[in-house]
């Protein structure tokens, strides 16, 4: 499920990107560039069309990121309560942990 999501975060990022870059600012842009496909339908019907898009995969792209926050916070949630219960069953448990190694002390040095 994860990587399905992650996928389609993907598409929908280039597919955002492109729809900016196509939109046709005040000072012209890689829409100008094609300016027959825009005598077709219209300017005016050809920016709500690319404006319409835009919203539509900002919308899209928030709702596939929380998505994937709640995905992922119930695998890892459970897996990470799991880990963590091991840890600490093996600290608390005073057989299992090796004993603690003890430093070596220096000799004293005499006294004058």
């Amino acid at each position: 499920m994860y990587l399905v999501l992650v996928i389609l975060v993907i598409i929908v990022c280039v597919l955002l990107g492109l729809i900016v870059l196509i939109q046709n600012p005040k000072g012209g842009g890689l829409s100008s560039n094609f300016s027959s496909s825009s005598q077709l339908m219209g300017v005016q019907k050809t920016g709500d069309f690319l404006e319409k898009g835009t919203w539509i995969l900002a919308i899209s792209l928030m709702v596939l990121s929380l998505t994937i926050n709640v995905v992922t916070k119930d695998g890892t949630s459970k897996a990470g309560s799991q880990y963590n219960e091991q840890i600490n069953k093996s600290l608390k448990t005073p057989g299992s942990a090796s004993p603690q190694p003890t430093l070596p002390t220096l000799p004293q040095a005499p006294t004058k």
